[in-house]
């Protein structure tokens, strides 16, 4: 994640090199916490693509062990 914004929106740079505005989904508003640096995963609008919903926040230990077993490399900034 690169920016937050406020009013549950933030600023998502994607694996495929796009910066995304997100809003976090209702369900995750008041139970994850969500800080600059965290790994999230965002579903992209299908009517506009550079926006989307944050729907799943990575701990530490959970990116780490993606990154091992190689399921993705976080994009270079």
């Amino acid at each position: 994640m690169t920016k937050l914004l406020g009013a549950s929106h933030l600023s998502v740079l994607c694996l495929d090199n796009v910066t995304r505005m997100c809003r976090i989904r209702g369900k995750m508003k008041k139970r994850t916490w969500i800080r600059e640096g965290d790994t999230v995963i965002v579903v992209p609008w299908s009517f506009q693509d550079e926006k989307g919903d944050v729907t799943w926040r990575y701990t530490g230990p959970q990116v780490n062990w993606l990154e091992r077993k190689g399921f993705f490399n976080t994009p270079q900034t």
